[in-house]
C-alpha cells in the first residue's frame, strides 16, 4: 500500500474549504491527496483548512476510511442538528472533516456570552454526538458582525467584539464539557471577533450571517491510527 507523507501546514482558524457536492464515497481527494493538493482547493476557494498538521503517514486506504468515518459524523449531524448548518470541509492534512455553524442568535440573548434556554437542546444533541465519535478532535471558533459599542472607539468595539467572541465560544465548549464531553477532545478554542466576515456588515442580514458559532470535528491522531491499522468503522 503506497503510503504519503503528510506536509507540514500550519495551524489554520474558522474558514474552511467547503466540498460542496458530497460524493459519499468517503475520500475527500482521492484519500491519497495530502495536505498540498487540500491547500490548493482551499486556496482556489479563498479559504483555509482547519486543524494543524499530525506530521503522521496516511496510507490510500486508510484516507478512505477516515473519509467515510466523517460521512457518518455529517449525516447524524444533518439528522439530529435543526438549528445548525451542517457542511463538509477539509482539514489541514487534506482529508475530510464537519464544520458545523450555529447562528448565535439561536444561541445567545444580545451581547451576553451565556447560553440561552432554547438553544440547550440542540447542544445536548451535539455532545451525544461528540461523545459518540471521540476520536474527532475539535475546534470551536467564535465570531461577530462589526458593530460598535456605545461610548467606544472603532478599536475599542473591535476588542470588545473579539472579547465576546472568544466567551462564546469558551460558553459552548463549558457546556458540552458540562455534558460529559472529554476536555482533550477539544484542541483550539478561538474568538475571531469581527476579522472573519462571511457576509457583507452593510446589511442586517448579513450581519446576522456573521454572528455565529462554528464547530469543527475533523482526525485526530487516534484516528489516523486507527485508519492505518484498519480498525476505524
Amino acid at each position: 500500500m503506497n503510503k504519503i507523507k503528510i506536509a507540514t501546514v500550519g495551524l489554520c482558524a474558522a474558514a474552511v474549504v467547503s466540498c460542496g457536492n458530497n460524493t459519499g464515497n468517503g475520500a475527500l481527494i482521492g484519500a491519497g491527496g495530502g495536505a498540498v493538493l487540500g491547500a490548493i482547493i482551499g486556496k482556489i476557494a479563498g479559504n483555509t483548512a482547519v486543524g494543524a498538521a499530525i506530521g503522521a503517514t496516511v496510507g490510500t486506504g486508510a484516507g478512505a476510511l477516515i473519509g467515510k468515518h466523517m460521512d457518518k459524523v455529517k449525516a447524524e449531524a444533518q439528522a439530529e442538528l435543526d438549528k445548525a448548518k451542517v457542511e463538509e470541509v477539509t482539514d489541514a492534512n487534506g482529508l475530510k472533516a464537519v464544520k458545523i455553524t450555529f447562528d448565535s442568535g439561536i444561541l445567545f440573548q444580545s451581547s451576553q456570552s451565556y447560553l440561552n434556554s432554547t438553544s440547550k437542546a440542540n447542544l445536548n444533541k451535539l455532545a451525544d454526538l461528540m461523545k459518540k465519535y471521540s476520536t474527532c478532535s475539535v475546534d470551536v471558533y467564535g465570531h461577530t458582525d462589526n458593530q460598535g459599542f456605545k461610548n467606544s472607539t472603532a478599536e475599542q468595539s473591535a476588542q470588545k467584539n473579539k472579547a465576546l467572541s472568544q466567551q462564546r465560544a469558551q460558553s459552548v465548549v463549558d457546556y458540552m464539557q458540562g455534558k460529559g464531553v472529554a476536555a482533550n477532545q477539544f484542541k483550539n478554542v478561538v474568538g475571531k471577533g469581527d476579522t472573519e466576515p462571511v457576509a457583507s456588515n452593510d446589511t442586517p442580514a448579513g450581519m446576522q450571517q456573521n454572528r455565529r458559532v462554528e464547530i469543527y470535528m475533523y482526525a485526530s491522531q487516534e484516528m489516523v491510527n486507527e485508519a492505518n491499522n484498519g480498525t476505524l468503522n
